[in-house]
């Protein structure tokens, strides 16, 4: 079937809702761990769902090179071949070949020529293929191929890349083929009022099954330019579809996020940040390894009830990472994904009981990074 979106209760913008997939039907607000090469780093599905994970990602790009797409295929699909049996959404792949194409030749109206970060081969992505390899991976949601344009891009620039980026989309729309699959769009348009609004609107006559906002993942972006691109695309979104904001995952943006009318996020940081060394808390990040860890035998957070938390204490976590042992990297990203999903759970709380501006002052003012 394809995904079904029921928009339970508003709190303001914040929305209350249930996801109804293939595989089990998830609450949003939720935050999405990624697993880009079929696995969430270091993790194990019964971790995962031992967090309460619902839809977790795969990376197009990455799954089109290593296995291949046609392995996954007879495999029996991503969720057979990673064992995980709930819901799945694949990228388009959009992102990481961006970040590979260079040259001013490399993104064409057929798609975008690059070479490969394993080998250094010549490829060439376009929607079709992406929408392919998608399809054959058999995720829950797609995501439509879109140019990725950097934040600093030009107005003339950004707007030649939205109407590239719905002729793509309608090109990737036209070649989607799996009856059991539903299809994100995408909307664009930098920092431009005008250009989201287009962008939006323009998206959505295409009739996707969900929409995303785009472009707003970049390293040179200011928290302030994120939001507002929020602002610029949502008034023009579906009340009746899921909006996801894609590759968000700072506690402070998802909840900001959330007060917008987002109902998914997603993002690599809190796997990334766990291999540093590095834990969420309400009150903000703490780095593990600092000395004054060293004899402090409470938990991360006393609060939390992730399986690291509620075993070892931030003095073991230390000792682990000082001694350089993998293990510390596994138990913190379990705590930072569990995190970031409580943060969610707590969010969905508060807006079934009209609280959702007292939840996001209260989180706001505690948090310090």
């Amino acid at each position: 079937m394809k995904i079904k979106y029921e928009l339970l209760h508003k709190d303001g913008n914040a929305r209350l809702g249930k996801l109804h997939t293939n595989h089990g039907v998830v609450d949003t607000p939720m935050f999405m761990p990624v697993g880009t090469l079929a696995n969430v780093k270091t993790l194990v599905p019964e971790e995962l769902k031992a967090m309460n994970t619902g839809i977790i990602l795969g990376n197009t790009y990455h799954l089109w090179l290593r296995p291949g797409e046609d392995i996954v295929h007879k495999a029996g699909g991503l969720h057979k071949f990673m064992n995980y049996d709930g819901p799945i959404l694949t990228d388009s792949g959009g992102f990481q070949v961006f970040s590979l194409a260079k040259g001013k030749n490399a993104i064409s109206e057929e798609g975008v020529k690059f070479k490969s970060h394993i080998d250094g081969t010549n490829l060439m992505l376009t929607p079709e293929k992406s929408i392919y390899i998608q399809n054959m991976l058999d995720s829950d949601i797609a995501m439509s191929f879109d140019e990725c344009p950097p934040a600093s891009a030009s107005y003339e620039y950004m707007k030649k890349s939205i109407e590239r980026t719905l002729r793509w989309a309608k090109r990737g729309k036209d070649a989607f083929n799996n009856p059991n699959q539903s299809l994100f769009g995408i909307v664009q348009g930098g920092y431009f009022e005008d250009l989201r609004k287009w962008s939006a609107e323009e998206t959505v006559k295409l009739d996707f099954d969900g929409y995303s906002i785009g472009g707003v993942a970049n390293d040179h972006e200011s928290k302030e330019d994120m939001y507002k691109a929020i602002d610029y695309s949502i008034p023009y979104m579906p009340e009746d579809k899921p909006r996801y904001l894609m590759g968000v995952g700072e506690p402070v943006d998802i909840v900001e996020g959330i007060d917008r009318g987002i109902d998914m996020f997603d993002c690599v940081l809190p796997t990334r940040i766990a291999r540093h060394g590095n834990a969420f808390t309400r009150t903000g990040k703490l780095h593990m390894k600092n000395a004054k860890f060293r004899e402090d035998f409470t938990p991360i957070e006393e609060s939390c009830d992730c399986y690291t938390c509620t075993h070892f204490t931030k003095a073991y976590i230390r000792h682990l990472l000082v001694a350089n042992e993998s293990l510390a990297g596994r138990l913190l990203s379990i705590h930072n994904i569990r995190f970031l999903i409580k943060l969610t759970e707590d969010a969905r709380e508060a807006i079934k009981n009209d609280k959702y501006k007292e939840f996001k002052e209260k989180f706001l003012k505690e948090y310090k990074d």
